[in-house]
């Protein structure tokens, strides 16, 4: 298993490449076989003087996802839409989008793959054609009840919000909590 959480606030956390740089290192530690082959891309790349492409990132992943083997991979990518969009060819979200294309059209039988995201426009139309399983948790009771909670639990021990009338409380609980809109 390996996990990636898209992070605006760091920027090693926002591009395909440290999507990529950090899916292999941790799947490097967990496998002789997979270990191999980062020492091979990393001796190809004069053990470490010359930067890997992106290109050549994906070409490692896709080599270790393929070593054969039983067990099921599970890669995590969490917080899709936290990746930034940039003007240019290819934005940060568009390779990120692309890498997670290739990885489905592996069609590998031992690959999991679990992709998270807010709803957001681009996201769903490069994501749909692709999900075998699809989750929503946007419009879940549950999700709004937890949102509630959370708001209310936050406006109560505030100690500036603690001195609020009750009536204003419950204002501000509610409109936040709608405006959270799932999230």
């Amino acid at each position: 298993m390996a996990y990636f959480f898209f992070d605006l606030k760091d920027s090693g956390k926002r591009d395909v490449r440290g999507l990529l740089s950090s899916l292999i290192i941790q799947l490097g530690h967990q496998s002789d076989s997979f270990s191999d082959i980062l020492f091979h891309y990393y001796s190809t790349h004069q053990y470490g003087s010359r930067q890997p492409s992106d290109s050549a990132l994906a070409q490692c992943l896709e080599d270790m996802l393929r070593v054969p083997g039983k067990v099921p991979i599970y890669l995590i990518v969490d917080a899709l839409d936290e990746c930034l969009t940039t003007t240019g060819v290819l934005s940060s979200c568009e390779n990120v989008l692309a890498l997670v294309e290739r990885l489905v059209l592996l069609n590998l039988p031992t690959l999991r793959l679990c992709v998270t995201s807010r709803p957001g426009i681009d996201n769903r139309t490069s994501l749909e054609p692709l999900v075998s399983n699809q989750v929503s948790l946007h419009d879940q009771d549950g999700q709004k009840r937890d949102i509630v909670n959370y708001v209310r639990y936050v406006v109560d021990s505030n100690q500036f919000m603690k001195r609020w009338q009750k009536e204003d409380k419950n204002m501000v609980v509610e409109k936040l909590s709608k405006r959270a809109d799932g999230m």
